[in-house]
């Protein structure tokens, strides 16, 4: 696609704005718009990035190529249908939808218009991760803490939709077989959502993965830590470094330990997502995170979330569902 690629960014609250500065910065691409259902929020981000307020996604119709939708999560399937049948390629922020059967509709529309759907879990362009999924050849167990402290916002959702999913994720992308069994457990504390959660995912292969998500924390972890015959591996994904142990088999005790510390600084994982998307858009290549791939983790989440319903259902939790 030749010239500049004609962008719009659907909903600027707190993420949104971001993406709206991110494209801003990029030479090849024109910000026409961005779109909130708050005029005045549309006016002041669009005051900040040099572009255009609007409140109806229906005016950008024949205007742009390409789209964020960074609008609330009950919204991804109303949007970002609407803006498919339009023809335009998608950058649809995380959960993909809040079913599978949307998700699956927004896959189909996508590939039968020819369109990149590219999908925000933006863990994966973390330098950190990719070191991670680059290291791992054949896990045997998987650690992750996603711990974040309250913040009013992302509320629409439960903790898994909003915080494990991203885990889900990276999990989903290292390891290579289906799921044999879900154990999971989680409580409501401050919202009327699940708040904090624990999950014992068993794959067919014999890995295991035991992740917890907080959004009630008094402090901020991302941390994943992978196992597997001779090798450790772990990505902080917060202060993006990695440590790396291997054992020389040959050599007997510590000596045949060897750590390898690595620090990714200077990077910006939110422009380096977006701008594998307007690539993804430009040469016609799958995007790192498809639409199946969001799919497949918002299924494993909901799949938690429901083993989560009945452990509440079963306990004297009975009255906060």
């Amino acid at each position: 696609m030749a010239g500049r690629l004609r962008v719009a960014v659907i909903g600027v609250g707190y993420l949104g704005r971001f993406h709206a500065q991110k494209y801003a910065q990029m030479d090849d691409v024109e910000l026409v718009a961005v779109v909130d259902s708050s005029p005045s929020r549309a006016r002041q981000v669009a005051a900040e990035t040099k572009t255009t307020a609007l409140t109806d996604i229906a005016e950008l119709a024949g205007h742009i190529d390409a789209a964020s939708v960074v609008v609330p999560t009950v919204s991804h399937y109303e949007v970002a249908s609407r803006l498919l049948e339009d023809h335009v390629h998608l950058m649809v922020e995380k959960p993909i939808t809040t079913t599978v059967r949307e998700a699956d509709k927004l896959i189909d529309l996508a590939r039968r218009n020819g369109l990149v759907l590219q999908v925000g879990h933006l863990e994966r362009f973390n330098p950190a991760v990719e070191v991670l999924e680059k290291r791992v050849v054949k896990p045997v167990f998987i650690e992750a803490h996603r711990l974040s402290v309250f913040k009013e916002r992302a509320l629409d959702v439960d903790v898994v939709l909003d915080l494990m999913i991203h885990d889900l994720d990276i999990v989903l992308s290292i390891v290579k077989a289906p799921v044999m069994e879900i154990r999971a457990a989680g409580v409501p504390v401050l919202t009327s959502k699940v708040d904090i959660a624990n999950v014992r995912i068993i794959f067919e292969d014999g890995c295991t993965a035991n992740l917890t998500a907080s959004r009630i924390s008094l402090q901020d972890m991302r941390r994943i830590r992978v196992f597997q015959p001779g090798t450790y591996v772990s990505a902080d994904c917060t202060s993006r470094k990695n440590l790396i142990v291997t054992r020389d088999q040959d050599v007997p005790g510590m000596s045949g330990i060897h750590p390898e510390f690595i620090d990714h600084e200077g990077t910006d994982v939110l422009f380096d997502e977006l701008r594998a998307f307007i690539e993804c858009v430009r040469l016609g290549k799958a995007p790192r995170v498809s639409g199946e791939a969001a799919r497949d983790a918002l299924a494993l989440a909901l799949d938690i979330n429901h083993a989560i319903k009945h452990s509440l259902e079963m306990s004297d939790l009975k009255s906060v569902l």
